[in-house]
């Protein structure tokens, strides 16, 4: 009989000495009174596993599981204003460096095999940006537009796990192209954008670093052809001409005078024509196109944070608040996905949020549950009912 509860056996795979090591690092227990770091990130993923609405949703749900609170590793449950006062004051960082940690210790140490690109022997990052829309007279910090609010998370995707290698969160009208420089890409990458990062000076540096790009080209970028390529076979795998062009004007100058590849591809199901800008001069046309197919991964990622945690609506107003139930969001997904790709199962990340949110409190072995968690119907006898005879 197992006497643990899903939610704490789900606590277990973050290695206290780690967060101990950090909360030491940020003295984030100082004057704690009862409330400890680890009661707040328990109270967090709670909030983000359980879908709580408000501080109140999960000071009473914390509080339900009377007699199992040390099964969690905490005393007592927080109150309400507790729990918002710690959302306050204590630093967002302490749970930024542990989702980063997590992510080297308990992700990283295993091989997340690509499903795609697998020819491809490079790693490949998917930079990209997702706003958060948020109501400027609650969250003034967070300035967007006149009269609009809004957080945007900036945001570079490992594309052999899908999970990020680097974030950060601004208010909404910080643009994707200010935040490039801020990651440094290891030589020999290959970073996928979109084309609100179409920055030929950024470019040129990412260029003279060794590594590469794909990208979408702007609709009024200026250019000319010096080869083109065209061909009956590569019409017949999408391609419709592939060819390495000059950049004119002021671009030229941004990007060194140096040459690029633009690849025109037809998409065959809507039959719109794509233009995929590269420095990448040898890669087959269908690989470029192939690659920046991959960048889709990104948009699954925010739609998974944004749908399946608690991150469209907020238990508190202040920039760090929000910082914190961001970065604890980022470490529920990272453990989601890490039961996800131990199970035998084949979980959808949807579904198993909702199965671990009906049973947060159930106690059962997760584990054997996760691996097997539906009952399988009894064959009946071949005899029907006569068999009973």
């Amino acid at each position: 009989m197992i006497n643990i509860n899903v939610f704490s056996q789900i606590l277990s795979l973050i290695d206290r000495d780690i967060f101990k090591n950090l909360v030491s690092s940020y003295n984030s227990d100082k004057h704690q009174k009862g409330l400890t770091s680890w009661t707040h990130l328990v109270s967090m993923l709670f909030c983000h596993l359980s879908s709580s609405d408000s501080v109140r949703d999960i000071s009473n749900g914390l509080r339900s599981t009377t007699g199992n609170m040390s099964h969690m590793g905490i005393s007592r449950a927080p109150s309400k204003s507790s729990i918002s006062y710690m959302n306050e004051h204590r630093d967002f960082n302490l749970f930024r460096d542990l989702y980063f940690a997590l992510l080297s210790s308990l992700w990283n140490k295993d091989v997340n095999h690509r499903k795609e690109l697998r020819s491809l022997k490079r790693e490949v990052y998917l930079m990209d940006a997702s706003v958060i829309p948020l109501c400027l007279s609650m969250f003034d910090w967070a300035t967007f537009r006149s009269n609009k609010g809004a957080a945007k998370l900036h945001t570079v995707l490992d594309y052999d796990g899908c999970l990020p290698v680097f974030m950060e969160i601004t208010d909404g009208k910080v643009h994707e192209s200010k935040k490039a420089n801020s990651f440094a890409f290891p030589k020999g990458s290959v970073v996928v954008v979109d084309r609100g990062y179409v920055d030929f000076q950024w470019m040129n540096v990412l260029d003279s670093k060794g590594c590469y790009f794909v990208t979408r080209s702007k609709s009024n970028m200026r250019y000319s052809v010096n080869k083109s390529y065209q061909s009956e076979a590569m019409r017949e795998s999408g391609i419709i001409k592939d060819q390495i062009i000059t950049l004119e004007g002021t671009a030229s100058k941004r990007y060194g005078n140096k040459k690029l590849r633009l690849v025109h591809v037809l998409d065959s199901t809507t039959g719109n024509e794509y233009e995929f800008l590269t420095n990448n001069l040898q890669w087959k046309p269908a690989m470029v196109s192939m690659i920046y197919k991959q960048r889709w991964q990104i948009e699954i990622f925010f739609k998974h944070l944004k749908q399946r945690l608690k991150v469209t609506s907020f238990i508190g107003t202040s920039e760090n608040a929000v910082q914190i139930q961001i970065w604890t969001a980022l470490i529920g997904i990272l453990l989601l996905k890490y039961i996800q790709n131990k199970v035998i199962y084949k979980w959808n990340l949807s579904n198993l949020v909702s199965f671990i949110r009906m049973n947060i409190f159930v106690k059962i072995d997760f584990w054997k549950w996760a691996n097997d968690p539906f009952i399988k119907d009894k064959i009946p006898d071949k005899n029907g009912q006569l068999g009973v005879f």
